[in-house]
């Protein structure tokens, strides 16, 4: 018997998805929120209830048998207790051009990413004790995931979602899907990270000049080596603001 070739499905490199687009028979596109390697992110509305979602859409390419989709569910379902991390909700399937697509939905955050936020301010950057609070927030949150024994791996301002501030900072992270096995250094890097966001926020190299012994005494100048070894986790940051005194 002859074989027959079948012809490729064509790889997909963009959904692009319209507004009132039905997914699956269950999810309306309500408008998209961003887009990466991986695949692209969109608001939906659940048709049932009418209530608001994240819609992680993979690119069938960057998802061969399911593999990241699969990583990144579970890894949100271990930290789901973890205040910080958008909560996962359910598995999708649907067919865009002849192909199965997977989606994972999750919470619908309000907010702003941190990056908008600091560009919303005076002189774009905050003050010192504002910046505090923020960083509090940070590592309050991480010291959840850190206690697992997971991270993040890519934390920066346009991964970082302002919910709401008042006395202080109500944060939602984002693309935690991070693919390496989990070590010491990933968590170092976290610690680091955290840092950086804390110095940009306060202005960056511009300003540090004027900061005061305290403000240089967590920034350690952005040594890798110094900060490693003053915050050897998000824990320790957490405890050294609670604790710190001012001169």
């Amino acid at each position: 018997m002859a074989r027959v070739n079948r012809p490729k499905a064509p790889r997909v490199e963009a959904f692009e998805f319209e507004a009132g687009r039905t997914l699956g028979g269950k999810y309306e596109v309500i408008d998209k929120l961003g887009s990466g390697w991986e695949g692209e992110v969109y608001r939906v509305r659940e048709v049932r209830t009418g209530i608001h979602r994240a819609a992680k859409i993979f690119f069938p390419h960057r998802n061969l048998r399911d593999k990241a989709a699969k990583f990144y569910a579970r890894k949100l379902h271990k930290l789901r207790h973890c205040e910080m991390v958008i909560q996962y909700h359910s598995w999708e399937t649907f067919t865009f051009r002849r192909q199965p697509i997977t989606a994972l939905v999750s919470e619908f955050v309000e907010g702003e990413l941190l990056d908008d936020y600091l560009k919303r301010q005076p002189g774009k950057r905050l003050h010192p004790f504002a910046a505090l609070h923020l960083l509090h927030a940070l590592a309050t949150g991480m010291e959840d995931i850190h206690r697992l024994r997971e991270y993040h791996g890519d934390l920066h301002e346009g991964n970082v979602i302002v919910c709401r501030v008042g006395l202080g900072f109500e944060l939602k992270l984002l693309d935690l899907y991070h693919w390496e096995s989990p070590r010491p250094e990933n968590i170092r890097e976290d610690v680091i990270d955290m840092i950086r966001i804390f110095y940009n926020a306060l202005g960056g190299r511009k300003r540090y000049a004027s900061y005061g012994p305290e403000i240089k005494e967590i920034c350690c100048g952005l040594r890798r080596d110094l900060i490693t070894a003053r915050f050897r986790s998000a824990g320790e940051m957490r405890r050294h603001l609670e604790e710190m005194e001012w001169e």
